[in-house]
């Protein structure tokens, strides 16, 4: 796969999990050549992946080079003049199109200017492109027809795929920022044309070029929903901020590994039981800058996670620090503090303003009580239930936390003393541990398959013996395909996996054997691992099998010797891996 839209979790191999996601969104992606995708919205809180999500999605759609052409754009909170948002918005959408039709990844991210989109469109016959590009040019200074000019910036993807019977994907990210950042001043003195959302009111009905949007407040980016697109326009997706936990446990094994940070199979299980198996929070603590940073020992574990909740200088409170003072500049007051932090201390249930008011000994009346939780609500850190009056903390873990580190002290006059309660649930968690053993390796395992196969993706040239050592074939390969975890069906109907299956041009295959275990591989796992490649002969006789085994714990006297006299290479590491 290739990657054009340069994604902000940085590496594209540090995107782990979210199999349940793409399942759906998968599905939904199928069905867009025949017409039958409506509009999405993924609704998730800040920091969940929302992005990640979209702009592997685009990447995904884009290297495909099928009947889905992707357009990603995403909306800034920082101040734009009405022209000047239409014409970035339609240099984005013009530029991403070129890059589709050309195979072109650097279009992606660096636009074309208006002159070059219209100069594409003279020596291609794309009058569209022409005389767009004239009416946006002729009408962007003061006085223009702005307006018009959004209009055809905003509706590019619905008519270009009318008029050349194509399909396009428009993913909007941070939709909510269009109702507070555009202007229709050059000099931002008047107000933000709030009703731009509007602009999408039919776009968001097209089958042609369905929508997926996100945004980073769900209570803001529904409440937009409701007052221009109408209940209905826009399917809601809801993202879990949290992966699985194996999809966790993969996460802290991998980000370990990119950051070269030294963990244990122990603390990666305690990394992510006290992360939730969050991959932001994960990231924050593999990444720590904190001073004391230990993460081979429960205890520096335990003091890093702490240290990235509650120091005010590091990265995960920063982050959740700057969300929180953005919302609370709402409701600063204490009676508001008291009522989020009692919810999301008590998010197990819904609770009535009548309810709260008893529990909590308000001197406030009940209506004043309702006014806070709806404001709560709209600014997305409660719930609200099925009826009016019903409210309940976020089932979030992860913002339970920093909320007890901002606000408890100071309504209950206790602070919260994290590294006691993170050192009980890491007692409570040695059974759990014990039983997990034989999944550890597993999971090491896949993370090491993943990064050989990467390596192999990235060099896509190169000799296998630039991996693996007692290698008889040593001219370069060519690289045009690479499985993972490739399933092989034996004569007795029995079922066999290699775990990296590499294609080269020429005709030749890698079939590579990866045991990430701290203990050397015996003769009967290279034993195990010839039946295999003998099973893939049988199946693709036309293939030259150019067998490998990595080894990280070593390999036993025997086991090497076997290696020897089969061909077979072998390497105790990942070798040339960028």
């Amino acid at each position: 796969m290739q990657y054009p839209l340069s994604e902000k979790i940085g590496d594209p191999d540090l995107f782990v999990g979210r199999k349940k996601e793409f399942r759906l969104l998968n599905k939904w992606l199928k069905n867009i050549p025949r017409r039958l995708s409506k509009s999405r919205v993924i609704l998730a809180r800040r920091k969940s992946g929302k992005t990640a999500i979209v702009q592997r999605i685009f990447n995904q759609v884009w290297s495909e080079n099928g009947l889905v052409i992707p357009f990603y754009f995403s909306f800034e909170e920082n101040k734009i003049w009405y022209p000047d948002l239409a014409i970035k918005y339609y240099c984005a959408f013009a530029s991403q199109y070129i890059s589709f039709l050309e195979r072109d990844v650097k279009l992606v991210d660096k636009w074309l200017s208006l002159e070059k989109i219209r100069q594409y469109g003279v020596e291609n016959s794309i009058e569209n492109f022409v005389e767009e590009v004239d009416f946006l040019q002729n009408n962007k200074d003061i006085g223009g027809s702005h307006g018009l000019m959004w209009d055809i910036a905003c509706s590019a993807p619905h008519r270009f795929a009318s008029f050349f019977e194509k399909r396009f994907l428009v993913i909007l990210d941070e939709f909510q920022y269009i109702t507070q950042s555009v202007y229709p001043d050059k000099d931002y003195k008047t107000a933000p044309i709030e009703t731009l959302p509007a602009s999408y009111h039919s776009l968001s009905e097209s089958k042609i070029a369905p929508m997926l949007v996100t945004g980073s407040y769900a209570g803001w980016l529904l409440n937009i929903m409701h007052e221009y697109l109408e209940a209905g326009r826009l399917k809601p997706l809801h993202f879990s901020p949290y992966l699985t936990w194996d999809e966790g446990l993969q996460a802290v094994y991998q980000y370990a590994h990119f950051y070269e940070e030294e963990i244990t199979d122990e603390t990666a299980v305690q990394i992510n039981k006290l992360c939730m198996a969050d991959p932001f929070f994960i990231y924050c603590v593999v990444y720590s800058e904190f001073e004391g940073k230990d993460l081979t020992t429960s205890e520096g574990v335990v003091n890093t996670v702490n240290y990235e909740i509650s120091d005010d200088t590091a990265e995960m409170f920063l982050t959740w620090g700057e969300y929180l003072v953005k919302i609370l500049d709402t409701v600063n007051n204490r009676n508001a503090k008291k009522l989020l932090l009692y919810l999301n201390k008590h998010s197990n249930r819904y609770w009535t303003p009548t309810e709260l008011k008893n529990e909590l000994n308000l001197n406030l009346e009940v209506d004043d009580i309702q006014k806070e939780l709806a404001i709560l609500w709209k600014i997305d850190v409660i719930d609200r239930g099925s009826s009016y009056i019903q409210f309940r903390g976020l089932q979030d873990g992860t913002l339970n936390l920093v909320l007890r580190r901002c606000f408890e002290e100071e309504i209950e006059g206790v602070a919260p003393n994290f590294p006691k309660e993170f050192s009980e649930t890491l007692k409570k968690l040695q059974t759990e541990i014990r039983s997990l053993r034989g999944k550890l390796s597993y999971y090491k395992g896949i993370v090491g398959e993943h990064l050989l196969a990467t390596a192999f993706r990235s060099r896509k040239r190169f000799a296998l013996s630039d991996f693996f050592e007692n290698v008889v074939d040593t001219t370069e390969l060519n690289i045009t395909k690479v499985s993972e975890r490739f399933s092989l069906q034996r004569e007795d109907g029995k079922g066999r996996e290699i775990d990296i299956v590499a294609e080269s041009d020429c005709g030749r295959v890698v079939l590579v054997e990866v045991r990430n275990k701290q203990v050397k591989s015996s003769l009967k796992d290279v034993e195990d691992f010839r039946e295999k490649v003998e099973t893939y002969k049988l199946l693709f006789p036309e293939k030259k099998a150019l067998p490998a085994f990595l080894s990280v714990g070593d390999f036993t006297e025997d086991a090497k010797l076997f290696c020897e006299a089969q061909n077979i290479g072998m390497a105790t590491e990942i070798l040339h891996y960028s």
